[in-house]
């Protein structure tokens, strides 16, 4: 029988386990779709802490058994073993006293999510070793695993078990580098990244750590891979990404394509596809009634979910809106964030309350009956490493309205090149009046509904699916794993 390969995915969070945002959603859904692609024989498995959120979802588990981790300072760090599935994939839970039962996933406390993160990342490792199984591919998740990588270099590198191991490291989200795990990294036995092209802050920080001593970087889209090698959106490392671009690369992130279907979706008020949106119109007309706006198809329902911060473009939508008072529209607004923009958006909510609705909170039904009620689905994003709102807007026939930014810019195909491939509007300038403007455009067409409706019907018919990224991730590893193998494409290709 084929050798499997074995991928030790190491993640600081995965649905339905524990889930904050993004990468939860990439970590419960990308080693599943792996595992499915039967002509590879992958065999990947999820290596996450046993956080509260995890305690609190109660999967079901059994214990594996428990090591120990000598630390420098002379103690012993005792951890906890546990095994548990998402679909068909292993799962293992670590635990030790640095993990913190009654912690939230990131505490938001640097020197707690140090401590967290630093042994994790240490940890991994010493699981793979006690369960006696070799991973041929180390993949790696933002800051929170990247010492893995580098721990391989600084602690294992005279250890047989991972002398074949090579490695990658995922980017979703640059600025997030784990400064403040300073402490933690001396305690736990770190010593600086000796990498010259590395600037001196980053030597001793746990992302850049991990970029400098990865065989692979891949950021969660290609726009994105191409951003952070730039002044603008490269976080202080733009020089070292650009110098080693031979060893960065971007794939899109999928989408749960059958979690997030209108047409088995048990959350709307009414199911529906793009031969029957007419039954999608139920769902705006229920939405309107509850929140006590104007009935009316013709009223054209524009909705955001996001998260209220400055990355997301929230001051920039406002401000949009203001500019656009005078046309014809309603606005709903599900999130939670900065409590500055969360003032802003009540008190916009409040000076226009026949237009504009602001939900102030997080709920994923509520978020759920905004992709299939809204019309127009807004992000106005700085930057957008990957983005999954805009897959599940278009996919429940929302037609996004975006910034031309890192995935937003992959994923959306842009009006003004064409109807036939259209599925969005894209502003090419992050601006007041760009946005307003592009906004103005979309409000306009949406009384075309020949014109909606083809626009509609495109985006409803993409594929999202993470099969397709899976593909891409399986090339990657293979030509790690064998570069000099130049069938590698055709499988790749065949598949």
């Amino acid at each position: 029988m084929k050798k499997s390969i074995n991928i030790l995915f190491a993640v600081a969070e995965a649905a339905p386990f524990a889930k904050v945002g993004g990468l939860g959603d990439v970590a419960g859904a990308l080693p599943e779709a792996l595992n499915k692609l039967d002509e590879f024989n992958f065999d990947v498995r999820i290596f996450m802490p046993f956080h509260a959120r995890v305690h609190e979802y109660d999967p079901d588990r059994r214990k594996i058994g428990n090591f120990n981790f000598s630390l420098m300072s002379g103690d012993t760090l005792e951890c906890e073993l546990f095994i548990a599935q998402i679909g068909s994939t292993k799962v293992y839970l670590i635990d030790n006293e640095y993990i913190n039962h009654n912690s939230p996933i990131y505490h938001g406390d640097w020197r707690l999510d140090g401590l967290k993160y630093v042994s994790f990342s240490l940890m991994v490792l010493e699981a793979s070793k006690f369960i006696d199984w070799k991973p041929d591919i180390l993949h790696c998740n933002d800051w929170h695993t990247a010492l893995a990588i580098n721990a391989l270099d600084q602690h294992y590198a005279n250890d047989s078990f991972f002398k074949e191991t090579r490695t990658v490291l995922s980017i979703h989200n640059l600025p997030y580098n784990g400064w403040g795990s300073q402490e933690a990294m001396s305690q736990l036995g770190f010593s600086p990244s000796t990498d010259p092209d590395l600037p001196d802050w980053a030597k001793f920080t746990p992302l850049p750590m991990g970029i400098a001593a990865t065989d692979l970087v891949i950021a969660v889209s290609p726009g994105y891979s191409k951003e952070i090698q730039t002044p603008e959106y490269g976080c202080g490392l733009e020089n070292y990404l650009s110098k080693h671009s031979d060893k960065v690369m971007g794939i899109l992130n999928g989408l749960d394509i059958d979690s997030y279907n209108p047409e088995t979706d048990e959350i709307i008020s009414h199911s529906f596809s793009s031969d029957r949106l007419y039954q999608r119109l139920m769902n705006k007309l229920h939405l309107q009634s509850t929140l006590g706006l104007e009935v009316g198809h013709q009223i054209p329902l524009m909705t955001m979910v996001s998260r209220l911060s400055h990355q997301k473009g929230i001051d920039l939508l406002l401000d949009s809106l203001e500019q656009i008072l005078h046309l014809p529209w309603q606005f709903v607004l599900l999130g939670t964030g900065d409590p500055e923009l969360e003032e802003r958006a009540n008190n916009f909510a409040k000076s226009h309350p026949e237009k504009f609705v602001a939900l102030l909170k997080y709920d994923e039904n509520t978020a759920r009956q905004l992709y299939a009620s809204g019309d127009i689905f807004t992000m106005p994003s700085r930057y957008e490493p990957c983005g999954l709102s805009q897959m599940i807007a278009m996919r429940y026939g929302n037609i996004p309205v975006a910034s031309a930014t890192g995935g937003l810019k992959n994923s959306i195909f842009d009006y003004s090149d064409g109807l036939d491939t259209a599925t969005g509007f894209l502003s090419h300038q992050f601006s007041v009046g760009d946005f307003s403007q592009t906004l103005a455009k979309a409000l306009s067409l949406f009384t075309d509904k020949v014109i909606w409706t083809q626009i509609q019907r495109n985006a409803m018919a993409q594929d999202f699916s993470w099969h397709h990224s899976a593909i891409t991730y399986a090339q990657a590893y293979l030509n790690l794993i064998n570069p000099d193998i130049p069938e590698n494409k055709t499988l790749i290709d065949e598949a």
